[in-house]
């Protein structure tokens, strides 16, 4: 009774009085430990009871299998699966639910299977444990072919499934079939409406994420919680939307107490602050956050990233050490794109070290910090050791080889990501059709471009018609590049007519170059540097007349090159040159 009512202290004095407390005593006090999560003294009080010779039950098995779960402790989680063998409940629907969830959470996948599959009869919470199981391992694909089996088992799916699973299709990057799961949903919670926003967030769809927030707002179902604003403000940030961003500070501040806003929410409205180059505002956020926490340093860090400020980030970062902050995961990956190769090596080490080599985004970050420095062969070495891979982990590996030219390369693990279960994103066709681009390699990246939106379902970017233009204009297709530009539904913007002049001044076709200079002028009538690249073409084909004019209309528009100018010291001072 004591325990039931949580007066842990005078349960605990009626049950000591007791001679030899019975199983239904013992099941009390472990009842109590697991209620408010006191998982190594409920551990503690299990083997205590087996000690003194009391053979447990069906109701004990769960309360600490759960506590198993929760300190990840297999080795006792295994000793407790035995003992249920022994007592004969191998069989209870309740204690095969415990060993289930205790297996996944501790990361022993294959016996929580084999529990789920030797089990007599399944309820819902068999089915939910066993998928959520797969998705905290990071086997998306078997968590949603384990979702279609229960639908032909007949067991009907509830909120917690349907979230489940949407958020195994996020995690893949199927963010649309993520939708068409959340619509079947008849009253969706925070939880369904925060991983579906998060979902599109992940795969660089702010404006999608942007909206479903805002329908969520007008659904007027459910109330956003700190997360669901976190997830927005990182949207906010990307598409550089300080009017939105603002808005939901002001809803945040109004609908949580400062403390618990700034704490949970402070590194994402910092870093979008940055990102829109409000420092003041971004400072004044950083003073409201706790300045003993990690994860101030780290939106802090993040923040001057954003803006280029590397050194200052590398500053941040060598502060925090200096105050004995320990760093996490997420200080690693944000720090490790600031770093040069010698000191990306020593956090390469360092991670090794605290134990962070198995945690997907710090990979991801260390293939990044490798190929920005060079080092091809260390990205893929650190890419093929990896036991779980996201969206992340091959955009990263697949744009690395598109810095380095390595064109098949590219394309071969644009097939191995599909066979994966992981779909690209914008990003990833970004990436490939740039590696085609410098590869040379023309026809596989027109195929790759016509297979974005019929096989796929992307709708092609700018920067994916950019990269198609600069990808036959470097191949000396000139022609050709003016007349996909002409097909195309968007209207060509500076980056396309400059991939055009810049490869014409190559192939010194002077015909196209008028034609894309004149529309860069029309775009950018100030900027020089577009005369100038004219008049040379003309100049090195020879026609003086035109060179000359172009000079002539640069000189009358106002545009004026920039002068090089050049630092050298003398003596104890500092003076310029300048080659005007």
């Amino acid at each position: 009774m004591y325990a039931d009512f949580d007066d842990l202290v005078s349960s605990r004095k009626l049950f000591d009085n007791l001679l030899k407390p019975n199983v239904f005593a013992w099941t009390s006090i472990l009842g109590f430990y697991s209620r408010h999560r006191m998982h190594e003294e409920c551990v503690g009080a299990y083997v205590e009871m087996i000690l003194n010779d009391v053979l447990p039950d069906g109701y004990v098995f769960p309360k600490v299998l759960r506590a198993c779960a929760q300190l990840s402790c297999l080795k006792v989680g295994i000793v407790v699966h035995k003992d249920v063998i022994i007592c004969g409940v191998e069989l209870n629907l309740q204690v095969c639910n415990s060993l289930i969830d205790m297996y996944s959470k501790c990361e022993d996948i294959g016996s929580a299977k084999r529990v789920f599959d030797e089990m007599v009869g399944r309820d819902l919470w068999s089915w939910n444990s066993m998928i959520s199981g797969y998705v905290c391992n990071g086997l998306l694909g078997l968590a949603v072919k384990l979702f279609d089996c229960m639908n032909l088992g007949g067991c009907e799916p509830d909120i917690v499934t349907l979230n489940t699973v949407m958020d195994a299709y996020c995690r893949m990057g199927h963010c649309n079939k993520a939708k068409r799961i959340f619509e079947q949903i008849k009253e969706p919670n925070i939880i369904s409406w925060t991983t579906l926003i998060s979902g599109y967030s992940r795969i660089g769809s702010h404006e999608a994420s942007l909206r479903i927030f805002r329908d969520m707002i007008g659904s007027s179902m459910v109330d956003p919680d700190l997360d669901s604003l976190s997830t927005v403000l990182v949207s906010c940030r990307h598409l550089g939307s300080l009017l939105n961003g603002k808005e939901i500070h002001g809803y945040g501040i109004k609908r949580e107490s400062g403390i618990a806003f700034y704490h949970s929410a402070g590194p994402a409205l910092l870093t979008m602050y940055a990102n829109c180059r409000r420092i003041h505002d971004a400072t004044n956020v950083f003073k409201l956050m706790n300045p003993a926490h990690v994860v101030s340093w780290n939106a802090m860090i993040l923040g001057f990233i954003d803006l280029g400020l590397e050194d200052l980030a590398l500053d941040s970062f060598r502060r925090m050490q200096r105050a004995r902050i320990n760093v996490d995961q997420t200080t690693i990956s944000t720090i490790l794109p600031a770093c040069n190769l010698k000191f990306g090596k020593q956090i390469h080490a360092f991670i090794r070290k605290i134990s962070f080599d198995l945690v997907v985004p710090v990979w991801n970050a260390l293939i990044h910090m490798y190929s920005k420095c060079g080092c091809i062969g260390s990205a893929y070495s650190v890419f093929s050791n990896m036991i779980n891979r996201d969206l992340v982990s091959w955009n990263s590996m697949i744009g690395g080889f598109g810095m380095h030219g390595h064109g098949r390369a590219a394309l071969h693990h644009l097939k191995e990501m599909n066979h994966s279960g992981i779909c690209p994103n914008s990003v990833t066709f970004t990436s490939v059709l740039s590696a085609c681009s410098h590869a040379g390699l023309v026809d596989e990246g027109l195929q790759v471009f016509h297979s974005m939106m019929k096989e796929y379902g992307v709708i092609p970017s700018m920067e994916h018609y950019a990269c198609i233009v600069d990808m036959l204009a470097r191949d000396g297709q000139l022609e050709d590049a003016v007349s996909f530009i002409h097909r195309m539904p968007l209207e060509p913007d500076k980056c396309i007519w400059g991939a055009l002049l810049a490869a014409c001044r190559a192939h010194q076709n002077v015909n196209v170059a008028k034609l894309a200079a004149e529309q860069l002028v029309q775009l950018e009538p100030g900027n020089a540097g577009h005369y100038v690249t004219l008049s040379n073409i003309y100049a090195r084909a020879g026609r003086w007349d035109e060179a000359v004019r172009v000079r002539k209309q640069m000189e009358a528009q106002g545009s004026v090159k920039p002068s090089g100018n050049s630092w050298f010291e003398c003596g104890n001072g500092t003076n310029e040159i300048s080659n005007e």
